[in-house]
């Protein structure tokens, strides 16, 4: 048995048919990876990984949505996606982009991995729900990869990485940490040691697709 191209709803399997030797195709439905995790857990290195195993088209939220949020960033005076203001005004957007994106690779039977937070999707067994059912309906198997680390792990990494949205944060990392959810999701899904170097994590994740 050999597995071809990616058909509209997956990649075709193609074995002898019954007379003539006539090829018989079945449909499997592309990975498509949901991959989620707390700032600086390392999301897009691994999400960029996979994708690269995979032939999987890479969807970060970040990279596909920054310039519109920018421009309703300055328009709202508020720069700290984590503010009611900005979050309350973007959230759905930035997650109906990323979703419509997967959805339209799924059709042409191209995997996908996307990139966000999921805080919502993660926590409440509706939302991933909802997520997964679209993604299922494009012609995908959503899968929830949870990139999981400490507290303490989570401010060294901001440290390290510098970047300017963390400062803010690192002026009372006690208080940050209160106010973000590390405890693993309440849906199924394929935890991941964000301590662990990407081949590793690849593997594990790549475990559980086959």
């Amino acid at each position: 048995m050999t597995i071809g191209p990616f058909s509209s709803t997956g990649p075709v399997i193609a074995s002898p048919g019954p007379r003539y030797g006539a090829a018989v195709t079945a449909s499997i439905a592309a990975p498509a990876l949901v991959v989620c995790g707390a700032p600086a857990s390392g999301k897009s290195t691994l999400g960029r990984a996979l994708a690269t195993r995979l032939g999987a088209a890479i969807l970060d939220q970040d990279v596909l949505t920054a310039p519109l949020v920018a421009v309703v960033s300055a328009l709202l005076g508020s720069a700290d996606l984590d503010s009611p203001e900005l979050a309350g005004a973007t959230r759905a957007a930035r997650y109906e982009t990323l979703t419509a994106g997967a959805e339209d690779n799924l059709r042409t039977g191209r995997p996908v991995v996307l990139v966000a937070p999921f805080s919502a999707e993660r926590r409440d067994p509706e939302a991933w729900a909802r997520l997964a059912s679209r993604l299922d309906r494009a012609g995908g198997a959503a899968t929830l990869v949870w990139l999981r680390l400490t507290g303490e792990q989570l401010l060294t990494r901001m440290r390290d990485r510098g970047a300017e949205r963390d400062q803010a944060k690192l002026v009372d990392g006690a208080a940050y940490l209160a106010r973000i959810d590390l405890t693993a999701p309440a849906v199924p899904h394929v935890a991941v040691d964000a301590s662990d170097g990407v081949d590793q994590q690849c593997a594990r994740v790549l475990a559980e697709l086959s």
